[in-house]
């Protein structure tokens, strides 16, 4: 039978020659990660009586969600998450400094193509960007996999979704994105891998093909998939040295469905209030007031991001009455921003620049509105109450779009003639493959 990279992930994974669609099986955990929210994690480890966790190296911590803390009940969750860190011996653990789970897991050489990776994040699909079967799980099953290094799933069926053609300038994978949900919409991989090929996906970097599988799970997705290149492992032997598991899916698999679209016109994409498939061409909806611009998350936070945001806000100032945001992804990309000096061009520009992390993604601290207040974002919801008020409103959009809509203090595309915004930089396809 022939099966789907995926389903060989899956096999390996349960000790089994194959699996089929539909098929319950019972896989080995490669990597079980809980993030600072979920304590209700350790608390059901307790009621089911674990006692020791089943590997120290596989069971891995992160405080993201609320980095540094702005609650005295967050407070009390990591505190609670560091004793048991401590008392097992676990070896992992990313603390307020470090960053977004999805960043600083590829960074500690902690994800291989092939593995297998649950943590208590939706957007975990983030990590079939290198060839992973990763998927968000809940307390519960985190708990089981903290006691047993297994957990139940179910085999999905594979969708293929086929993007050719050549970008234009400015476009990103976050416009990708929001056209794939307008297009396909949030029920169209319900419990299936969606895997992403074609030529638009094989000239992405790493980073940009992070933000399309970060986003598979907004249309239902209980998994997503690139299959890895030279590219993939390039990328993750800056962080390990250890050998990988590659395979591919058999040329004669057959797919549940295929989506074939060439993006060669694609324009700047919107994702309107309060759907992340209500989506919209920048073109239609320009102009529209924003009272805060956010760069960040793990859609919107990694290096190639702030690099796209730098080179459009060069010279330039946030607009009078907007205020900017700008949360990078974790650590390392803060320290490579100050390095290529995209730290002091956010900061020129009048961007408050807040700790490695999630930050105002979720409505927790750091960027949070108030009632009528319009934000443009690269995060990866815009649900009411996403980001505080259910009476605020969320427009989802790319980095480069997000920094020239800072300058001009309302939505704008990035490659305006506008000689008002005085735009100094151009977003180019090439952008991607820097360094």
């Amino acid at each position: 039978m022939a099966m789907h990279a995926v389903h060989k992930i899956l096999a390996r994974a349960s000790g089994t020659d194959s699996v089929k669609p539909g098929e319950v099986i019972n896989a080995k955990i490669d990597i079980a990660g809980i993030n600072d929210i979920y304590l209700t994690a350790l608390k059901a480890y307790g009621e089911m009586g674990g006692k020791e966790v089943w590997d120290r190296d596989k069971v891995v911590f992160f405080f993201d969600h609320n980095a540094p803390s702005p609650s005295e009940i967050g407070a009390f969750n990591q505190r609670e998450m560091r004793k048991f860190v401590n008392k097992n011996g676990v070896k992992h653990l990313f603390d307020i400094n470090e960053g977004i789970c999805h960043m600083v897991l590829p960074e500690a050489g902690l994800v291989k193509p092939g593995s297998l990776i649950v943590i208590t994040d939706s957007h975990t699909t983030t990590h079939g960007a290198f060839g992973a079967f990763s998927t968000g799980v809940g307390s519960t099953d985190l708990a089981t996999v903290m006691m047993t290094g297994e957990m139940w799933m179910r085999v999905p069926q594979v969708i293929n979704v086929k993007l050719n053609g050549k970008l234009k300038d400015g476009i990103m994978a976050k416009d990708i994105a929001i056209f794939l949900l307008g297009e396909l919409g949030t029920k169209v991989a319900l419990y299936k891998a969606l895997e992403f090929s074609g030529e638009i996906i094989d000239a992405l970097s790493i980073e940009e093909r992070m933000t399309i599988c970060n986003m598979a799970v907004e249309m239902g997705a209980k998994t997503a998939y690139i299959k890895p290149d030279e590219k993939t492992i390039a990328y993750l032997r800056r962080y390990t040295d250890e050998e990988f598991y590659l395979d591919e899916t058999d040329v004669d698999f057959e797919y549940e469905n295929e989506y074939f679209y060439d993006l060669s016109n694609l324009e700047p994409q919107v994702a309107m209030p309060h759907s992340v498939d209500n989506r919209e061409t920048l073109w239609d909806v320009e102009g529209i007031d924003i009272d805060q611009v956010f760069i960040g998350s793990c859609t919107g936070g990694k290096l190639v991001d702030i690099a796209a945001a730098a080179e459009i806000l060069k010279g330039n100032k946030v607009a009078k009455g907007t205020r900017l945001v700008v949360t990078h992804a974790s650590k390392r990309v803060l320290e490579k921003s100050i390095e290529l000096g995209y730290y002091k061009i956010l900061l020129e520009a009048g961007a408050a620049i807040t700790t490695p992390g999630c930050g105002a993604c979720l409505g927790g601290h750091s960027g949070i509105l108030t009632d009528g207040e319009n934000c443009a974002a690269t995060s990866s919801r815009n649900f009411p109450g996403r980001m505080g008020s259910k009476n605020a409103s969320i427009y989802l959009v790319s980095p480069a779009t997000a920094a020239a809509t800072a300058i001009a203090g309302r939505l704008t595309h990035p490659r305006t003639n506008n000689e008002e915004l005085k735009i100094k930089g151009v977003i180019k396809n090439g952008i991607n493959n820097k360094k």
